[in-house]
């Protein structure tokens, strides 16, 4: 497929250095370029979300307002 595209200064950048370091040509470099970016791994641990005991006790959390100035102070508001 032909297509005309517009590579930011660091990609074109990446693509004169694999050209040079391969001695391939644009389409080649762009080519491999792109396939190297969806094959990577994506994210070698999956997200996990930490939370903490707040001591639900300590704040009265039905009032957001009232346990934000507590939390932050009141001069966060």
């Amino acid at each position: 497929m032909r297509t005309t595209v517009t590579l930011a200064d660091d990609v074109a950048a990446a693509v004169q250095q694999q050209r040079r370091a391969r001695g391939v040509g644009v389409s080649e470099a762009v080519n491999d370029l792109v396939r190297a970016g969806l094959t990577a791994a994506r994210s070698p641990e999956p997200f996990r979300q930490r939370s903490h005991d707040l001591g639900a006790g300590r704040i009265d959390f039905s009032n957001v307002a009232d346990a934000l100035e507590t939390l932050d102070g009141p001069a966060a508001r």
